[in-house]
């Protein structure tokens, strides 16, 4: 079935950065800041953290209702992550740039993959953390997550990290309210010098990819 996904009015972002790089915090900074845009919430099959409310966070189904929302063509994007599944609602965005609002979908590379294959007018975003030691120091932090999840986590972070050149701009999160004002001048059309193929980003890639 053909989607008309032309002619929107609101503008698209695919924000997506390994686990511990601080998008979750970037993003909610950002929402507070900018009343223009809106999250999408994703679906996922993954049960709700303690603190997680369901439909604030995520829709939280289970894989059967997912199965059945992907074989209708329901999500924009849809990517297992980990043990899980994880979807953008088609529907939900297209409602929203209709609106004349922007959507900020917070996924993984898999899923901007898809999305701008879907939506080729979105601009895409990178978070990269300032070092492999800050990314490990951050998972630590959140006491969620055993030791072994914590070391699959950071491996995976390394193969996540080098997709960082399919995205249109790259954003250092070494300092909060710098990585958020860098955001905020993506959105305002105002982020040229946050362009993924900046020569500058070249040492710290080196050492976040190394194996």
């Amino acid at each position: 079935m053909a989607h008309d996904e032309q002619d929107p009015t609101g503008r698209l972002f695919v924000i997506t950065a390994p686990s511990g790089a601080g998008k979750t915090s970037l993003v909610k900074a950002l929402l507070e800041r900018n009343a223009s845009l809106r999250v999408s919430i994703s679906y996922t099959t993954r049960k709700p953290r303690p603190q997680e409310t369901p439909g604030r966070e995520y829709h939280f189904i289970d894989r059967a209702e997912f199965e059945r929302l992907q074989a209708a063509g329901a999500f924009l994007e849809h990517a297992q992550v980990f043990d899980h599944y994880y979807g953008t609602g088609r529907e939900t965005v297209q409602a929203l740039r209709r609106q004349g609002l922007d959507v900020l979908l917070e996924i993984d590379w898999q899923g901007a993959r898809q999305v701008r294959a879907a939506m080729p007018d979105c601009s895409s975003i990178f978070v990269l953390p300032p070092s492999r030691a800050a990314l490990e120091e951050r998972l630590r932090k959140r006491q969620t997550d055993s030791p072994e999840v914590i070391a699959r986590r950071l491996r995976d972070a390394v193969g996540d990290m080098s997709h960082w050149n399919e995205f249109d701009y790259v954003v250092v999160n070494d300092d909060f309210e710098r990585a958020l004002g860098d955001l905020e001048r993506i959105i305002a059309g105002q982020g040229e010098a946050l362009r993924a193929a900046r020569p500058s980003l070249s040492p710290l890639l080196t050492t976040l990819l190394r194996t």
